[in-house]
């Protein structure tokens, strides 16, 4: 019985991650783009320059840096480094090509997301923010769409709660601990009832889900102070020593590019026939793209929303920098790295242990200790991946129970209980029903995205041709209260 529930899902797992919706995100962006006149080429280093900034006279919970780093908590996760892992082997290296496009095109989706967010946001006589995909169905589609809203909000809920931001994040810290400590299991105990698991394992669980509760009971200013530290200290360390790789392996990268581009329209020529067609290369690159970055998905706007600024425009161009930032700058440190030291033709290798060999093979140290600098990498992703889907899921929870805070802190403690068990969680359903409810995410918000596309042009032509892009109401971060 359970294989055939287990080869249901997989099939509905893969009706859902298939080329529709993926189709579905991409034409959105494609449309966003040309609506917007191409933005993300015209406004992107002014955005880059607004991360830093702080808008005197926002109303909100915390500051726009703040809510990019809640976004960017949540989006900079294990598929950084596994998921690419993952794309190139089964896409080859023109994987990576097509993921560049969809992120070309998703940081017009990102932009026009945390825009509608601000636009059609509920902020309390309390000084407390609630807004995403469900307030901007409701608010800009009308109430006829209210259902549409619900439904958004009940998977975000089982998101957070089945998969994305509990059990594949706690067990890929788990995973990278023991086979970093303990890869043979030598310090192997039995938990009664449960099973056999290294003792790294198990501390690692207890440490976890305690540090996530210290974090998490604080609600979003501390998830959001959390950020603001962590994303930027791991996002650099991933960067240094992902450009050191490829500094060191610099006469390698103009064929690197070559491959990468030569893969991405005949991955046959490059692979051997291994990977198959360009649509299997396209299908990975893009999948990997909307999976990393989460454009499209609605995840990210709830964070926006919350963002202290006067004017939804402004927050949309700093939140579209929170795709450059994930997708073209890190997702591609690990791809190149991987192509530059041909990890991604090692037999016998997944996941994580092709992103491992690359680091290994690229990089100036011990074996062992490229090995620990990817491991410390994937532990930060992955723990400030359960804060920010953690908030997501709160915030859809709180719109389904019109602001009643009780079930959201039931809700809190049910999270950091699957923090904890998290590690002994294996049962392949949960990660393929979280899988599902993920994609389903996209269809809500992606509908909202089509319908409001005219809001979104309006408004950002307005913003522009009055001249608010100027910086007379802004000052550094550095400043903030």
């Amino acid at each position: 019985m359970w294989t055939a529930i287990n080869n249901a899902l997989s099939t509905i797992d893969g009706l859902v991650w298939g080329v529709p919706l993926m189709a579905l995100i991409l034409s959105g962006g494609i449309l966003l783009t040309f609506r917007l006149h191409f933005l993300q080429i015209r406004k992107l280093p002014l955005a880059l320059k607004w991360i830093v900034k702080v808008e005197k006279g926002g109303e909100g919970e915390v500051t726009s840096f703040q809510a990019l780093c809640t976004a960017l908590s949540a989006t900079i996760g294990t598929g950084n480094i596994v998921g690419v892992a993952t794309a190139v082997c089964a896409g080859g290296p023109g994987a990576l090509f097509w993921m560049v496009v969809a992120a070309f095109f998703g940081i017009a989706t990102k932009y026009s997301e945390a825009f509608l967010a601000v636009k059609y946001r509920s902020v309390d006589e309390n000084g407390h923010v609630l807004g995403g995909p469900f307030y901007y169905i409701e608010k800009g589609m009308g109430e006829n769409w209210k259902w549409l809203a619900k439904l958004f909000a009940f998977f975000g809920i089982l998101v957070g709660l089945l998969g994305i931001g509990t059990f594949s994040q706690v067990n890929g810290i788990a995973s990278a601990i023991q086979n970093f400590f303990d890869p043979d299991k030598l310090t192997a105990i039995t938990v009664p009832g449960i099973g056999t698991y290294s003792i790294y394992v198990v501390v690692a669980s207890f440490v976890l889900a305690i540090c996530v509760a210290l974090v998490v009971v604080g609600g979003l200013k501390r998830i959001a102070h959390v950020a603001e530290v962590v994303v930027p200290f791991m996002a650099i360390l991933y960067f240094v020593f992902g450009v050191l790789l490829i500094i060191l392996n610099i006469t390698k990268v103009p064929a690197a590019f070559v491959i990468i581009c030569e893969a991405a329209f005949n991955p046959r020529a490059v692979t051997g026939g291994v990977v198959g067609s360009m649509l299997v290369a396209m299908q990975k690159g893009i999948a990997r793209g909307i999976f990393s970055n989460e454009a499209g998905l609605g995840s990210a706007p709830i964070a926006a929303a919350t963002a202290q600024t006067k004017d939804p425009a402004r927050q949309g161009l700093v939140s579209m920098t929170g795709t450059f930032i994930d997708t073209i700058i890190i997702c591609n440190i690990t791809g190149l790295s991987i192509v530059l030291t041909s990890a991604w033709k090692v037999d016998g290798l997944q996941g994580v242990q092709v992103t491992t060999y690359a680091f290994q093979q690229g990089l100036p140290f011990p074996s062992q200790v490229s090995a620990f600098i990817l491991m410390i990498c994937l532990v930060f992703f992955a723990f400030t991946t359960i804060l920010g889907w953690d908030f997501y899921s709160e915030r859809c929870m709180e719109y389904l129970t019109h602001g009643n805070m009780k079930p959201v802190m039931v809700f809190r403690w049910l999270f950091i209980f699957c923090i904890f068990i998290g590690p002994y969680m294996t049962v392949s359903a949960v990660w393929t029903i979280a899988d599902i409810v993920n994609g389903l995410m996209a269809i809500p918000n992606m509908i909202a995205l089509f319908a409001l596309s005219g809001v979104v042009a309006e408004g950002t032509r307005e913003f522009f041709a009055e001249g608010k892009d100027k910086e007379e109401d802004l000052k550094p971060a550095s400043d903030a209260d």
